[in-house]
């Protein structure tokens, strides 16, 4: 589960109804809600947030590194607040499900020195792309 509360908390995030909100919607383990998903979970607890409250609080957390915006070709960027464990994404290329998957191995070890042209390699992105059960059932269906 994440402890994207605590680390509001402990970085002393000012806590308003809201902003804590759109923080309690983003905790949990394999979150990873569009924006619109969370204005409506949002909107269920707290029936006076508006829209521009939860997207400006996005944009706060993933500028403060407490949320992760994870883009999708073709499809709505989603946040995660899983930014503090290295991990990576397998995502649904049918209905855009995305799951947090964690690879045995380091991913930096996995680009030899020749492709690295030199470069200082100090982060890693893989995404993984495949078909959730649902929407592998639904194909061969």
């Amino acid at each position: 589960m994440s402890d994207l509360l605590d680390r509001l908390r402990r970085r002393g995030w000012r806590m308003t109804a809201q902003r804590r909100v759109v923080a309690e919607v983003l905790d949990g383990e394999h979150i990873h809600l569009t924006a619109d998903e969370v204005l409506a979970r949002a909107t269920a607890r707290l029936p006076e947030i508006s829209r521009a409250t939860v997207y400006n609080t996005l944009g706060e957390l993933v500028s403060l590194g407490e949320i992760l915006e994870v883009s999708s070709v073709g499809r709505a960027k989603r946040y995660d607040p899983n930014a503090h464990e290295a991990h990576q994404h397998l995502v649904c290329s049918g209905c855009g499900t995305v799951r947090d998957v964690r690879p045995e191995g380091d991913p930096l070890t996995g680009l030899a020195a020749t492709e690295r042209f030199g470069f200082t390699v100090t982060a890693v992105e893989v995404t993984y792309r495949g078909l959730c059960p649902e929407c592998a059932e639904a194909d061969r269906a």
